[in-house]
């Protein structure tokens, strides 16, 4: 099983991030083009890929060191550390937070200024920044055994918050998600049939296409956070049983893998986005022409 995870960060990850590389700096391209950018879900897909651009930069590439080419500074280092795991719940954060704000876009479209979006986006970043700032505090250098030592929230009562507050995170995040995604994709049926939607500013082509880039994103968002909550459900569960030293292995081991597998939505958003909207794709090609 260790060798199952060695080689997946060391071969697997290098490859993720270059793909997550790509594909962030194309959708940050496309989205910034005039064409879109008036639109303000248009803003919430920018915000969506900086964050995701430093959670590659920060959190996969930490795990990638570490589990890949056994390069950990973090469990040497307290500062880097604590601004480790501190950066890994932001972005993390901010990726659904952004997700959540242009899925709301989809299903209301209750403004085409785009000044709203701006103040919204700021004001939330503002918000998570200072809410996450705890993990600057309460981050240590455990030492799980003899010469293995992990970086780590600390243990005891901070270390039951951080498995609520994650667990409940990811299941209000896969909640809301799903609603606003399954009731804008009933607009855009609605509009196709013929039928006249409360809100008529979505029935715009570009809309549509936004929306349907937007489910796409929900959906593989969806499928890969799921794997990464029954995790943490387990461990919240079992976090009072006295466990070996090959089980709390086993279950790092596990850990890495899941946070391995909630890194593919942040890496391929780009990818879906080309696949499902001939409005993203016709702004790459020109991109790529230089246009």
């Amino acid at each position: 099983m260790n060798t199952v995870i060695y080689y997946l960060y060391e071969i697997g990850g290098p490859v993720l991030m270059v793909i997550g590389t790509v594909g962030c700096t194309i959708n940050l391209i496309v989205f910034s083009q005039k064409s879109l950018r008036k639109n303000p879900c248009s803003i919430y897909f920018i915000a969506f890929d900086i964050a995701n651009f430093f959670y590659i930069y920060s959190s996969l590439l930490a795990l990638i060191l570490s589990a890949g080419y056994n390069v950990n500074p973090s469990v040497y280092n307290l500062i880097i550390c604590r601004l480790r795991l501190y950066a890994s719940l932001l972005f993390d954060c901010l990726s659904a937070f952004y997700l959540i704000l242009a899925s709301i876009d989809r299903v209301f479209i209750t403004t085409r200024n785009v000044r709203y979006a701006y103040k919204v986006v700021i004001i939330g970043t503002i918000f998570w920044f200072v809410f996450h700032s705890h993990a600057l505090i309460f981050s240590d250098i455990i030492q799980i055994h003899y010469n293995y030592f992990l970086c780590y929230y600390q243990l005891g009562d901070y270390l039951s918050f951080i498995g609520y507050y994650s667990i409940i995170k990811e299941i209000i995040t896969l909640l809301l998600l799903t609603i606003c995604g399954l009731w804008s994709m009933a607009n855009i049926r609605q509009t196709c049939c013929g039928v006249v939607v409360a809100n008529p500013k979505s029935n715009s082509p570009k809309d549509r296409q936004f929306s349907f880039m937007l489910f796409i994103n929900v959906i593989i968002h969806g499928l890969f956070s799921l794997v990464f909550v029954i995790f943490l459900i387990y461990q919240q569960i079992t976090q009072n049983q006295v466990k070996s030293i090959e089980q709390q292995q086993i279950e790092v081991i596990i850990r890495n893998l899941c946070l391995f597998n909630a890194s593919i939505p942040v890496c391929i958003s780009c990818y879906t986005n080309l696949l499902v909207s001939k409005k993203f794709r016709n702004e790459a090609k020109k991109i790529r022409l230089c246009k």
